[in-house]
C-alpha cells in the first residue's frame, strides 16, 4: 500500500487467513500481557472529578515541553476535548506549574520515570482504567497535534459519531515529522501561535507503508531519509478504550488488533523538531528513557556533534497547509461527516 495513499479510502482488504493470523496474535500477547500486568503507582497532583458522558477526554504524557504547551492545550480545545488528564514525568523547565492553572487539566505524577512505565504505556492504561472503560479517548504526547478532515469545522464528537456510523472504534493517523527550513531557522518570529507557523515542512515521497498482522504500518519520514531509522509511525489517537483493549508491547498496535485496520485516517503533526530540538535530543540521550535506551536520539547527536545543525529539508518537501491540503495529497483520508440535526 502507496503511503501517501491516492485520495479516497486506503485499500486494506485482507483475505480470511490474516484476518484468522490477526486473531491468534491478538489472543496470544492479550494473554501474556494480562498475565504480567503490573500495577503502575500514578498519584493526582490535585483533586480529580470523574469524567460526565459528555465529556471528550486527551490523555497525555509530557516532559519539559513549556515551547508547546499552550499551542496544544489551545489546538485540542478548538478541536473539542473537555479534559486533558495528564501525567508529568517530572518536568523541570515550568511546564507543570503551566498546567496546575488551567482548570480543564488532570495533573497526575508517578514515583517512576517514563522509561520504567514501559514508555508510559502502564501510565496511559492506568488512566483509561481509573477515568473508566467503555468510552472514547484521544491519545497522545505533548508533541503532537491531531488534524483530520476539516476538523476546524467539524468537531470531534462529529467525528465520534460518525466512527460510530460505521461501526469503527479507532482512528489511524500517522506521524508527519513537521521540521524548519534550515535558513528560516534563525528568522523565526517572536511570537508563534500554531507551532506549523515554525516547522512548516513535512516530506512529500519517503513514507512506506504496510499491511501487517497487527494493523497498518508507515514507517520512513526525515528519521528514516536522514538517520537510517525504521521507527513506526502509525498511531490510534482516537480510540474507543473497552475492556478488551491493552497496549501489549507498543502504543503503535494497540489490542485487540483486528481493530488496527480503519478505513478514516487522520493526520498527526509531529513536532519534534521544533525550535528547542537539540536541547530535547540532548535531554533525551542523557535521559535514556526512550527505546534501546535512546538509540535513535543518540543518531541525531551524532549529526549535530559533526555538523552544528541538521538540515531535513530535501527537494520533495512539502510547506504544509492545513488539513485539507493532506486530504488532496493522500495523507489522510476524506470524511462524509452525518448531519447535525
Amino acid at each position: 500500500m502507496n503511503y501517501p495513499f491516492p485520495p479516497g479510502a486506503p485499500n486494506l482488504t485482507r483475505s480470511f487467513l490474516d484476518r484468522l493470523r490477526t486473531g491468534y496474535d491478538t489472543f496470544r500477547v492479550t494473554r501474556r500481557e494480562r498475565r504480567s500486568r503490573a500495577e503502575t503507582i500514578i498519584q493526582p497532583i490535585r483533586e480529580i472529578r470523574p469524567l460526565a458522558a459528555t465529556d471528550v477526554p486527551l490523555i497525555f504524557v509530557t516532559h519539559n515541553d513549556i515551547a508547546l504547551l499552550f499551542a496544544f492545550i489551545q489546538h485540542y480545545r478548538q478541536l473539542g476535548v473537555t479534559r486533558f488528564i495528564c501525567v508529568d514525568d517530572v518536568s523541570t523547565d515550568g511546564t507543570r506549574e503551566a498546567l496546575l492553572n488551567e482548570p480543564d487539566v488532570d495533573l497526575w505524577t508517578s514515583p517512576v520515570r517514563f522509561g520504567e512505565a514501559r514508555r508510559g504505556r502502564n501510565w496511559r492504561e492506568s488512566l483509561f482504567s481509573r477515568y473508566g472503560l467503555d468510552r472514547w479517548y484521544l491519545n497522545v504526547d505533548s508533541d503532537e497535534f491531531l488534524v483530520y478532515d476539516d476538523c476546524f469545522n467539524q468537531p470531534l464528537s462529529s467525528l465520534i459519531r460518525m466512527l460510530e456510523g460505521q461501526n469503527l472504534k479507532r482512528m489511524a493517523a500517522p506521524m508527519l515529522d513537521m521540521y524548519p527550513k534550515l535558513s528560516e531557522f534563525d528568522a523565526m518570529p517572536s511570537s508563534v501561535d500554531k507551532p506549523w507557523q515554525f516547522s512548516r515542512y513535512f516530506d512529500g515521497d519517503s513514507y512506506v507503508a504496510r499491511i501487517k498482522k497487527r494493523g497498518v504500518s508507515v514507517r520512513g519520514g526525515p528519521r528514516g531519509r536522514k538517520f537510517g531509522e525504521n521507527n513506526e509511525l502509525i498511531k490510534y489517537p482516537l480510540i474507543y478504550w473497552d475492556g478488551a483493549c491493552l497496549f501489549g508491547s507498543s502504543l503503535h498496535q494497540p489490542l485487540p488488533y483486528g481493530r488496527n485496520f480503519p478505513s478514516v485516517w487522520g493526520a498527526i503533526l509531529h513536532f519534534k523538531f521544533f525550535t528547542n530540538y537539540k536541547a530535547k535530543i540532548s535531554e533525551a540521550v542523557e535521559g535514556k528513557q526512550h527505546f534501546n535506551s535512546s538509540e535513535h536520539y543518540q543518531k541525531m547527536m551524532d549529526v549535530l556533534h559533526r555538523e552544528g545543525e541538521i538540515d531535513f529539508t530535501y527537494a520533495k518537501s512539502i510547506c504544509y497547509e492545513g488539513p485539507q491540503q493532506l486530504v488532496s495529497r493522500g495523507y489522510m483520508t476524506k470524511i462524509d461527516f452525518p448531519q447535525r440535526g
